[in-house]
């Protein structure tokens, strides 16, 4: 196993050379770049002077030159720095910043070091820091985490029922509905987002009733239904498969969508409600936003 990662910084500040002038759209490229070519994940740091880092972590071989020398020829004004570090320091690090958050007075994010702790009656969802997955901090999965806190406190959510988890990366969100009570299926396109998810739901003692699979909403069944569907993915893929994501629900099922830059929110909730869906609550973070719609469409015959 190679001893050194590569850390590859795009600071979001000063000038934006992108394909748009805005820097918001700058962001949304990226976002949809790296979603893309690095779907292992990164960080969204604050830089000093008040604008953004995305920050990658990749293992040092060709695909981390490929995607520095990529990242600046789309962005040529976007300024992109690279540095060398051993496993070992990253490791370290993570062990000495990482913070466990709390989401809505129900969950609790930690690492495995903390695992034990006094969760003062939050529900510890383990997420072992890597440096290819997230860890839970991002906005669009606290926003998540946050809205099935809601619907399990107003009884949208059943103890017992099933869930779909679509997109599941670490799976944090298929772990947080199991600890809610429900059990369910997660899925993911990448087959190592698939093997973390696994990785994550044995160290959280919900494997059994966490089913995981490769795969998108294609694989399914014709007939599968379920009374939850969480899909933290991006705002282009999330209106494209309304139509297919909406026969998955259950009669009166909660649908929670995410991984939406706020301004995209009104063309994700349209495509949405003119399949019938009712005008969905949009919770906010930072610049992102998240869609519960409390009850399904009605079902097609």
């Amino acid at each position: 196993m190679p001893t050194q990662l590569r850390r590859i910084d795009i600071r979001l500040d000063g000038e934006f050379g992108a394909l748009s002038d805005d820097p918001r759209d700058c962001l949304e490229d990226l976002t949809v770049f790296l979603s893309s070519h690095a779907p292992q994940g990164w960080e969204e740091l604050p830089s000093p002077d008040g604008g953004l880092i995305l920050r990658v972590h990749l293992e040092d071989h060709p695909l981390a030159d490929n995607l520095a020398r990529d990242l600046r020829r789309l962005w040529p004004a976007v300024a992109i720095s690279e540095a060398t570090i051993e496993r070992e320091d990253w490791g370290a690090a993570w062990m000495e910043f990482f913070t466990p958050i709390e989401i809505g007075g129900r969950f609790e994010i930690v690492p495995p070091w903390l695992a034990e702790s006094d969760h003062q009656g939050r529900e510890a969802i383990v997420i072992e820091p890597k440096m290819a997955f997230g860890t839970g901090h991002h906005p669009t999965t606290a926003l998540c985490l946050e809205a099935l806190a809601v619907l399990a406190g107003n009884g949208g959510l059943t103890p017992g029922g099933r869930f779909l988890d679509l997109g599941t990366g670490t799976g944090i969100l298929g772990i947080g509905l199991c600890k809610l009570g429900l059990f369910g299926l997660g899925l993911d396109i990448d087959p190592q987002a698939v093997s973390c998810a696994a990785e994550n739901a044995r160290a959280n003692a919900v494997a059994e009733r966490f089913a995981l699979a490769v795969g998108s909403l294609a694989c399914l069944p014709g007939g599968s239904r379920f009374d939850v569907v969480v899909a933290n993915i991006l705002a282009g893929p999330l209106r494209e498969m309304a139509g297919e994501l909406a026969v998955r629900l259950a009669p009166g099922a909660p649908l929670v969508l995410s991984g939406i830059l706020t301004d995209q929110a009104p063309a994700v909730a349209k495509a949405y409600t003119e399949l019938g869906f009712d005008a969905p609550e949009e919770r906010r973070q930072e610049e992102w936003s998240c869609l519960i719609f409390r009850s399904s469409a009605p079902q097609t015959p």
